[in-house]
């Protein structure tokens, strides 16, 4: 059972997330719980590192910021303690080994062992997430939304049934609620669609989490912390009643997009790769990649999305890199947003994709870049036509609630 920092939020809310673990202990079922920080500890804690020190030691800026999921685990055992469960606190670096760079740590192995044997004496084990130890013996965090990744990787180490992830949403619905308040929730999705999804925009689960979960093959279950009402489970296949869905599993918007073009860039073999590797050194994501050649001109335009929070960084990269890349223009756009449409429909029906677009040019939608995968297909357009797109083709696609069968 993983909690998020909405649930964690003051002693009445780590209350009822105890009864909710009680419930399924009572039930006959072992238990580990996983928990975020309080909501807004960690912003809290990361402006205090700034504070310090603008260009901070980043093993030190992870004790600080794991401290918070700490401060809850310690809580909430004391909270089942005191409910009448045997229950204890775990700290991160005993159980979880991490590598990679510290302040977006990777996890590796599962110390398993302590956690066997407390399970095997009946004990509920409560565990910090977002957290775990590095190779050379210091803590080490996970990146923002980490939490989901500990506890799917511990579920895997522990050869878990299931994981469940409690959150502030009751389970992941065709669209963004607030854009479509006729979206509904999916009683089951796959990992591929799910891992698609988070990819675009949805921010119900962390792409890492999900992953990992397809890896170990682990089923999930998407809850409510607030409310008892049934979620969604993100499984491997679709069987049963759920096949019969819609092909579109949903629509995902998102924001968080900036465009940059480079124009009279020599058309030439290795251009992109002269402009994307130092990107990609930089850790800065790029998607959407366009890549136009003028005919006999020996020149072309490069067109590719970063983050918008990436945007400016992306741009003193490639600045840097101008006399080796050797464009005349740079051009910038950060007024731009993603539409995607995922389902594993996509995969034998070709014309979902058409019918995307033809549902985007009659409301005079203008596609300024496409993307796809083999069960996604992806539009960049204005933002301030996101909305507009995400509902004509919510309603298109059969999605609405209404139209459910």
């Amino acid at each position: 059972m993983k909690f998020g920092g909405t649930s964690m939020a003051g002693i009445e809310r780590i209350r009822h997330v105890a009864e909710r673990v009680k419930r399924e202990a009572d039930s006959g079922n072992e238990v580990l719980v996983v928990v975020s920080a309080m909501a807004g500890e960690t912003d809290r804690l990361v402006q205090l590192c700034r504070e310090a020190a603008p260009l901070h030691d980043p093993k030190e800026y992870d004790v600080v910021v794991a401290s918070g999921e700490q401060v809850t685990s310690g809580l909430l055992a004391m909270t089942l303690q005191a409910a009448g469960l045997n229950a204890r606190s775990f700290m991160g670096w005993q159980l979880v080994k991490a590598s990679g760079v510290h302040g977006n740590a990777r996890v590796e192995t599962i110390e398993s062992a302590l956690l066997d044997e407390a399970l095997s004496g009946g004990t509920v084990a409560v565990i910090p997430g977002f957290q775990g130890v590095s190779t050379d013996g210091r803590l080490a965090t996970l990146g923002r939304g980490g939490s989901d990744t500990s506890a799917v990787a511990i579920a895997a180490g522990v050869k878990a049934d299931r994981c469940d992830i409690y959150t502030d949403v009751d389970g992941v619905y065709t669209t963004d609620p607030r854009i479509v308040p006729r979206a509904r929730k999916l009683d089951a999705i796959t990992f591929e669609e799910m891992l698609e999804l988070a990819g675009v925009g949805a921010k119900v689960l962390q792409t890492r989490s999900v992953g990992l979960a397809m890896r170990e093959n682990l089923p999930l279950r998407v809850l409510s912390a607030f409310e008892d009402k049934p979620g969604t489970r993100v499984v491997a296949e679709l069987s049963g009643a759920d096949m019969e869905r819609n092909q579109i599993a949903g629509i995902a918007a998102d924001r968080n997009e900036a465009r940059i073009t480079l124009t009279g860039v020599p058309d030439k073999p290795g251009t992109v790769a002269q402009v994307v590797n130092p990107l990609a050194e930089a850790g800065i994501a790029f998607d959407m990649i366009v890549h136009a050649a003028t005919p006999n001109s020996g020149a072309s335009d490069l067109t590719f999305t970063v983050p918008r929070a990436s945007l400016a960084q992306a741009l003193a990269v490639i600045e840097q890199r101008k006399g080796e890349i050797g464009y005349d223009g740079l051009i910038t756009d950060d007024a731009v947003a993603k539409v995607s449409i995922v389902g594993v429909g996509i995969r034998s029906n070709p014309q979902l994709a058409a019918k995307m677009f033809d549902v985007l040019a009659e409301r005079r939608i203008n596609l300024l870049a496409v993307s796809t995968s083999e069960i996604k297909v992806s539009a960049l357009i204005a933002e301030a036509e996101l909305e507009l797109a995400v509902r004509v083709l919510h309603t298109a696609f059969g999605l609405d609630a209404e139209q459910a069968a």
